[in-house]
């Protein structure tokens, strides 16, 4: 979709919402539980939605905190429920909700001991280290974010005793018992109170926890050492307290180049699409810090709630996240000798191949799954897995040590691990991927997006390889067509099409209507727009029945 003439410009007042008017909403307007889109809907990352739009609302929030205590009853989860949130505004009315909720279920709630937002790395952090020592009492936790979303969204995200993102397998039962909850309308929701609710929680000093043991997980030394100049970005999110900590704390040349928090995100530049969106993969959205590059040697942001990273650097420019995620799996897998020989390197099936030319060269495995960091929490939890990243930009990788250190995307680690880089080997890792494609090849990719009905949309999701029985794709013999996973077997819920110099995948949009198309070519723009094209019109066949 082309871009919107305003992307990258300054937002006006004309762009803002109203959060008077949204949290109004938020309390004062009631889904209708027979309109699926007004329903509880638990995606890759939780549940979304915005008050306006009547599908993220206290009712919904009250349903789906009543299904988490209900599942932690039927699973035997008795520990502590770790709960944190970010700046959007619908984030504090939710915690709120949920506080309340929680604490008349009887769950000890351990809240943040600073008052502050809680990035989801910190979080999943907080939930391995109470439960390391395999204690009967396990914990779990709730982060209230939206992630990049615009302002006027919210988002609610259920983290289960291995503090990464909830498998399906237990979205679907909360999502499933929350909507059951609605439809009875909210009759065996116990709540109490905000103000008892309050008194009532616990603390944890999520900020403290997680800054103090970063030296595990990054050379913070070497940063130092070198003297690293580096900006960072926290959109106005989670991670706003935290980098000056980082900075303090390690004694490290970085400075807080927006340490503003406000839930209209009236300092962001307008994304592709002229909303207002934190995406730190976006060069509309990172307009700003792009404009400040030569003032750092790495620069970097965070979307809103952390868990994503953008790396700018004075000869590139924000780098692709794809490209990024090379090059720290090129590093990373040389310099920590005392990572498991065997740890695999985990990519989802949209990511590009230069990953794949990489982990090879590296003599590593590669595990390749559907999309959704989920599908690394087990291989990142026993060591399995020593990276996991997603062409996203959302990552996280083991601890120096070879140990777990987050099974939820870490995007402070990643923009730490950008410093380490240029600090070790004196390269920008923009510079370093450069030096990576003159070895393994230079690969254009792109991802477009195509309209599609919701009878379309669920046809995608079950095609089969016989669906699209191609021999050839952009002038070479077709080598896999795929339905499922190599890496681990689970349905891609798409189709990935693969050929010796290039590939397409396409997958259903899970909140638009449309369907995601990716493509990749060795071969250059012009082959990479024939393999556009071809995937285009098997699509078309197949989804019209033609």
């Amino acid at each position: 979709m082309p871009a919107n003439e305003r992307a990258g410009q300054p937002a006006t007042q004309a762009d803002l919402v109203d959060v008077a008017a949204l949290v109004t909403a938020y309390y004062s307007e009631h889904p209708d539980p027979g309109e699926p889109a007004q329903q509880v809907s638990f995606g890759t990352s939780g549940h979304r939605g915005s008050a306006f739009r009547l599908s993220f609302n206290d009712d919904h929030i009250a349903a789906t905190t009543q299904a988490i205590c209900d599942y932690r009853a039927r699973a035997g989860i008795t520990g502590p429920l770790y709960i944190g949130r970010d700046t959007h505004a619908l984030s504090e009315p939710a915690f709120a909700t949920a506080l309340e909720v929680l604490v008349a279920n009887d769950v000890q709630v351990l809240v943040d001991s600073r008052d502050g937002y809680t990035p989801t790395p910190s979080l999943s952090r907080a939930i391995l280290v109470h439960n390391e020592n395999g204690p009967a009492a396990q914990a779990d936790g709730i982060v209230v974010t939206p992630s990049h979303n615009p302002p006027e969204d919210g988002g609610f995200k259920y983290n289960p005793p291995d503090g990464g993102p909830a498998a399906s397998e237990i979205t679907s039962v909360i999502q499933d018992r929350a909507n059951d909850l609605l439809r009875g309308g909210l009759k065996e929701v116990r709540r109490i109170h905000y103000d008892q609710a309050r008194a009532s929680a616990g603390q944890h000093d999520f900020l403290g926890a997680y800054v103090s043991e970063l030296a595990a997980v990054v050379d913070m030394d070497a940063v130092r050492a070198a003297g690293v100049r580096i900006g960072a970005d926290p959109l106005g999110g989670a991670s706003v307290a935290y980098w000056g900590e980082i900075a303090d704390r390690f004694g490290l040349d970085l400075t807080v180049v927006n340490p503003v928090v406000d839930a209209t995100f009236r300092f962001m530049t307008l994304d592709w699409d002229g909303r207002i969106r934190m995406d730190c993969s976006s060069p509309y959205a990172m307009a700003s810090l792009i404009d400040r590059k030569t003032e750092f040697a790495i620069a970097t942001g965070n979307d809103t709630d952390s868990d994503r990273h953008g790396i700018v650097t004075p000869d590139a420019g924000l780098m692709n996240p794809n490209h990024y995620l090379a090059a720290a799996i090129d590093y990373l897998y040389r310099h920590r000798g005392d990572w498991p020989a065997g740890a695999a390197v985990g990519k989802t099936m949209v990511s590009s191949s230069i990953i794949d030319r990489v982990t090879e060269t590296a003599g590593r495995r590669l595990m390749e799954v559907p999309v959704g960091f989920k599908w690394f929490v087990p291989g990142l939890l026993d060591g399995s897995v020593a990276f996991g990243g997603e062409e996203s930009a959302g990552a996280s990788f083991l601890r120096r040590d070879g140990r777990v250190w987050t099974t939820d995307k870490d995007g402070i680690i990643l923009a730490l691990l950008a410093s380490e880089i240029t600090a070790v080997t004196g390269r920008t890792p923009s510079e370093r991927y450069g030096e990576i494609t003159q070895q393994l090849g230079d690969p254009a990719y792109a991802r477009v997006d195509a309209p599609a009905t919701r009878e379309q949309k669920a046809a995608l999701a079950k095609l089969s390889p016989d669906q699209a029985a191609i021999a050839e794709l952009g002038g070479e013999p077709v080598r896999e067509r795929l339905s499922t996973a190599p890496g681990n077997g689970a349905p891609l819920g798409g189709l990935k099409v693969v050929t010796e110099s290039a590939w397409f995948a396409a997958r259903p949009s899970g909140t638009e209507d449309v369907y995601k198309l990716y493509a990749e070519s060795f071969l250059g723009p012009e082959h990479l727009a024939r393999v556009q094209d071809e995937a285009r019109q098997i699509l078309d066949s197949v989804l019209t029945g033609g």
